[in-house]
């Protein structure tokens, strides 16, 4: 399953991110967040801290440096 969901993401990276243009307000991006995350923690909890990540990147929070813990 794990690798399953890490494809996708890769997927969305590759080909579906660079046509949409930068718009993540951190670094490293959602994406690469979420992708650390669950090859860290699993699909379960890297993939519920990921959720959590990509809710607080909107044009109101000020993001910047968050690494996968």
């Amino acid at each position: 399953m794990k690798r399953v969901v890490l494809a996708i993401i890769g997927f969305y990276q590759r080909f579906i991110s660079p046509l949409m243009g930068s718009n993540c307000r951190y670094h490293p991006t959602c994406s690469a967040y979420t992708y650390q995350a669950i090859d860290k923690y699993g699909v379960g909890k890297g993939g519920w801290m990921g959720i959590k990540r990509i809710s607080r990147c909107h044009p109101w929070h000020p993001g910047g440096f968050d690494p996968v813990p």
